[in-house]
């Protein structure tokens, strides 16, 4: 086996003849002697050729940066003064004896080392093939292979079974769109990629699967962002039979995103026991509602305070018109945020605006004063109380919101997140874990209309069947309590799962209660109805996000880029033209 560079530094390696191979990383001229550094996945080493070995020195004067050559000789200690403290190999250097060139390099089109100025994400992912010599590329694919390993074990020591599930699958409403295949075979009809595992491990638990788990490719027709993948994502997918309550999950995986933070990252894992709902664990366990209304969020970032603070009360007779007709107002406290410039008070007034404000109204404290464009609005009984209950010192700020109550939690959620970002409250070293739970079962849909399920309809309501069956209007539908959880991570939703349906008369009711037919719930799900009729245990489970938890966890800001191959931000794969139309003749052998 041939020398890894890696290997080329420890003392006892010197006097050795060893081979090395690799790309040309630089190449320098001195007088006679030719320097060439040679880089491998394990880092570089210095290779000398000296004009006395005329073949070796011949082809060395023709290299050129990222040429792939093959090098022999006898590692020698370099001179004091010649040592270099940057690479591990640094104390020594490789006398050349035999030199091979395997493969040579045109000029390339993107710089890979030059870290400073990097080409766009565009030309980088065209050739992507360069981009991944960048160190800090190979470095994130270590750290991916490393985490899988991770999961791999805990699953394993566990008792989890690895079970594949199919690729083709049937289309299912799970809240996105789906990606479907055409059948050749079965003309006019179409698979679709699977949005998740969901039904199938469902199906496990009916076969008497105790428990199951796959890294999962997933598939969803969505928009892309900065933390969502378009068109495919990867998910530690799990289930466990004879699990009747969301905790028993929570516990069992909670101890993986413990290591992950700590022994994989190497970062300190946030005690929140103080947040916690009951038993005031480490990692909390917050409602839903109690999340909504305290961080304006059911992913808040936890590593830093600035809860939203209820003043509705305070202004019940207030005589200032913007909160005087408003629902809900509700306020944040920007420790130093008297610092803010007009300008940027501007900015922050856009982005309130951006999530449904009709503006953004503050108040500093400044010299002991309260100073505000809305101040000579306020009584001094009011103006005290805010004070009181937003704990505003000297240097602050508070910001509020007056509206209807969800555009005030979204509001001032948006700025929590947008003040914390500025004012680099948001640790890199620090990790805040929390679940949220009791999820509502339905929720309306993005336009308001019509009342929609609010993670997916295979959960189980709290209550089981008793809590559906006098259920009639919206209200009483909103009230319905999902056994449906998430787990967050620096306000990254990194987890989502639940006690599952198991019984066929639930499942027709939740659909029924949306105005859904029974025979549309036989046609969707027809597998899973006939399997239940046969014996289904109660199961549990839920599954994490593999590329948005390593994009937070190695500092990563876009999740594109914990890929080896990613989409650009248009769903565009790049380097290999993808999409991209087809021959007539294959459409038309599938019908199309």
């Amino acid at each position: 086996m041939k020398n890894r560079i890696l290997a080329v530094k420890a003392s006892d390696e010197v006097g050795k003849n060893i081979t090395v191979a690799g790309w040309v990383h630089s190449r320098r001229d001195h007088g006679g002697l030719i320097f060439i550094d040679l880089r491998d996945h394990t880092g570089l080493v210095q290779l000398v050729i000296n004009p006395e070995q005329a073949e070796a020195f011949r082809l060395a004067e023709s290299l050129r940066d990222e040429f792939v050559i093959r090098a022999s000789g006898v590692v020698t200690e370099r001179g004091e003064g010649l040592k270099n403290p940057n690479i591990a190999s640094g104390d020594v250097e490789i006398v050349v004896e035999n030199l091979e060139i395997l493969n040579r390099a045109e000029t390339l089109p993107i710089q890979p080392f030059a870290e400073e100025n990097q080409a766009g994400e565009d030309l980088r992912f065209k050739y992507r093939y360069l981009d991944l010599r960048r160190p800090k590329m190979q470095q994130m694919l270590k750290k991916r292979a490393e985490m899988y390993q991770r999961m791999h074990q805990y699953m394993d020591t566990r008792d989890f079974i690895e079970i594949q599930t199919p690729i083709l699958a049937n289309s299912s409403p799970e809240g996105a769109r789906d990606f479907l295949i055409p059948s050749r075979l079965q003309e006019g009809k179409f698979y679709a990629l699977p949005q998740a595992p969901q039904q199938f491990k469902q199906l496990l638990m009916v076969g008497g699967v105790p428990r199951y788990y796959q890294l999962a490719a997933c598939f969803r027709d969505e928009d892309p962002r900065a933390d969502r993948l378009y068109g495919e994502f990867y998910q530690l997918d799990l289930e466990m039979s004879f699990v009747e309550d969301g905790e028993e999950v929570r516990q069992e995986v909670e101890p993986l995103m413990r290591q992950l933070a700590t022994e994989f990252a190497g970062k300190k894992l946030l005690d929140l026991s103080d947040l916690s709902v009951g038993d005031g664990q480490p990692i909390p366990r917050i409602s839903y509602r109690d999340a909504m209304e305290t961080y304006g969020s059911d992913k808040p970032d936890l590593r830093f305070g600035m809860e939203l603070i209820e003043l509705t009360d305070v202004f019940a007779n207030t005589e200032f018109g913007v909160f005087k007709n408003a629902e809900c107002i509700k306020a944040i406290c920007v420790k130093n945020g008297a610092s803010l410039s007009r300008k940027q008070i501007d900015q922050f007034t856009d982005i309130a605006k951006s999530e449904g404000a009709g503006g953004l109204a503050y108040i500093t404290y400044q010299d002991g004063e309260a100073k505000s464009p809305i101040a000579k609005f306020l009584s001094e009984t009011e103006l005290t109380a805010i004070q009181q209950k937003t704990g505003a010192a000297d240097g602050d700020a508070v910001f509020f919101g007056a509206d209807i109550r969800p555009v005030v939690n979204a509001v001032l959620g948006r700025l929590r997140n947008e003040f914390a970002a500025h004012f680099d409250l948001k640790k890199t070293d620090e990790v805040a874990l929390a679940w949220i739970i009791d999820f509502p079962f339905y929720e309306w849909d993005d336009h308001g209309k019509k009342l929609d399920f609010g993670h997916n309809p295979f959960g189980m309501p709290k209550g089981g069947l008793q809590a559906l069956e006098s259920v009639t209007t919206d209200a009483e539908k909103l009230a319905i309590v999902a056994d449906q959880f998430d787990m967050v991570m620096n306000g990254y939703e990194i987890c989502s799962g639940g006690v599952r349906n198991h019984n066929p008369a639930v499942l027709y009711k939740v659909f029924e209660l949306l105005g859904f037919s029974e025979s549309y719930v036989e046609e969707k799900f027809g597998a899973m109805l006939n399997a239940f009729k046969y014996g289904a245990p109660p199961h549990a489970g839920c599954a994490f996000g593999v590329d948005r938890i390593l994009m937070e966890l190695i500092d990563e800001t876009n999740v594109r880029e914990t890929l080896a191959f990613p989409k650009n931000g248009s769903g565009v794969d790049v380097m290999m033209d993808s999409p991209s139309t087809v021959d007539p003749a294959q459409l038309k052998e599938l019908g199309l």
